[in-house]
């Protein structure tokens, strides 16, 4: 195979070569612990210190509200788990949540429904939103927690994070935000959102994998997670892991420095790639809002064909894609994303999700749709599900009318 062709950029990044320059400097050189009183220990501190304030830079929020994790998962579990331990001892045992929320969040909410608190979830719109309304109506006078995603990280929907931020504070509950699949892709200011914790990931914006971070605002505090020992302000214990923590601070700092090429580049190809399969391969369907969206998301549904199956042919031509998050990736049950804004389970299992990067160009993006426009028809002319089926599919539209 000659070429790969790149475009599963939600599920994770490549990291950027000066990511890789500065980590291999924290890992030769930085050997010391940095909780360790003397100057090897120092320099290794030196390097977390540094990429907390550019963290925080970005975030624009302060060094001292950013805690690193060893993952978005493990930032999304702090945040939700010990924000519900925190307020069940004032009797708050009430959680707010989406129904298409990633499974750092879903699974966390079930743990938590085992031991006795309630959940609710939101259903989004058909084209992907969770409206702030319904999340007012939801809120009760033992509401602990809301916790609504900023992206969704299969259809890339944008979520109207302040309006919900700002609804949390005037009843007095806790807000916070998955932006895993959000930070490096748009502009993410903490202070302008008005939310109290937010999570993040460095190996979604071309950062190492294993390290992510939790924002939290000064005077809110989540129970912890980790105990032991006293790093990160003795709210999550563990010796840091120093080259990771170099990775994602740098790595941010090179994401927001340009973010706007980066964005208008994503949407170029993002565009290109929606218009053509739409006017090209008959019965396409694009999942989630046409605008609205991350920049770099394309997510479409192919009626007749089984994603798993298209997945296969086009790493055959050397295209690297998805049908969904690759947290669930083993699983062959249609996307609970899709299923939530009311694609009907037999279209949903025929979904795929295409979400570009700064290094993708639009010859890829061209070869793309190529590929698409041989696989899809070969495919559907030996699927009887396509032949059997076509009708139905042809039927069904976003609101969800049949």
């Amino acid at each position: 195979m000659e070429k790969i062709v790149y475009v599963d950029n939600a599920a994770t990044t490549p990291c950027d070569p000066r990511v890789v320059e500065v980590m291999t400097r924290a890992l030769s050189g930085a050997c010391g612990n940095p909780s360790s009183h003397y100057s090897v220990g120092y320099e290794a501190k030196e390097f977390v210190d540094t990429a907390r304030a550019q963290v925080a830079k970005a975030l624009n929020a302060s060094p001292d509200e950013i805690y690193f994790t060893g993952c978005g998962s493990e930032a999304d579990n702090w945040a939700v788990k010990g924000a519900a331990l925190t307020k069940a001892r004032q009797g708050k045992k009430h959680l707010i949540t989406s129904a298409f929320e990633h499974h750092a969040i879903l699974h966390s909410m079930r743990s938590l429904e085992r031991i006795g608190f309630e959940v609710t979830y939101i259903k989004p719109t058909p084209e992907g939103f969770i409206r702030p309304e319904d999340v007012e109506a939801a809120l009760r006078d033992d509401t602990a927690l809301v916790t609504i995603m900023m992206a969704n990280n299969e259809i890339g929907t944008i979520q109207p994070i302040k309006e919900i931020a700002a609804i949390c504070k005037k009843h007095g509950v806790w807000c916070h935000t998955d932006a895993v699949q959000a930070v490096g892709a748009i502009p993410v200011d903490v202070k302008e959102l008005g939310v109290d914790m937010l999570s993040l990931s460095g190996h979604k914006f071309n950062g190492p994998k294993g390290v992510g971070a939790l924002y939290c605002r000064k005077g809110v505090w989540p129970q912890n997670l980790i105990d032991g020992g006293s790093q990160e302000a003795r709210h999550r214990a563990g010796t840091e892991n120093v080259a990771g923590i170099a990775g994602i601070g740098l790595a941010l700092e090179l994401a927001t420095a340009t973010l706007d090429e980066k964005m208008a580049h994503e949407r170029t190809l993002r565009d290109y790639v929606i218009d053509r399969v739409l006017n090209n391969i008959p019965e396409a369907r694009l999942n989630g809002s046409r605008e609205n969206r991350l920049p770099g998301n394309v997510n479409l549904s192919f009626p007749g064909l089984e994603g798993e199956t298209i997945l296969l042919d086009l790493d055959m031509h050397g295209i690297c894609a998805s049908t969904g998050s690759a947290c669930n990736s083993d699983s062959l049950d249609p996307s609970h994303v899709l299923l939530s804004i009311g694609v009907p389970e037999e279209i949903g299992h025929g979904s795929m999700r295409f979400t570009f990067g700064p290094q993708n160009t639009m010859e890829e993006a061209e070869y793309l749709c190529e590929t698409l426009e041989q696989v899809i028809p070969r495919r559907r002319a030996m699927s009887c599900m396509w032949l059997e089926g076509q009708n139905t599919a042809r039927d069904f539209s976003l609101k969800g009318e049949h």
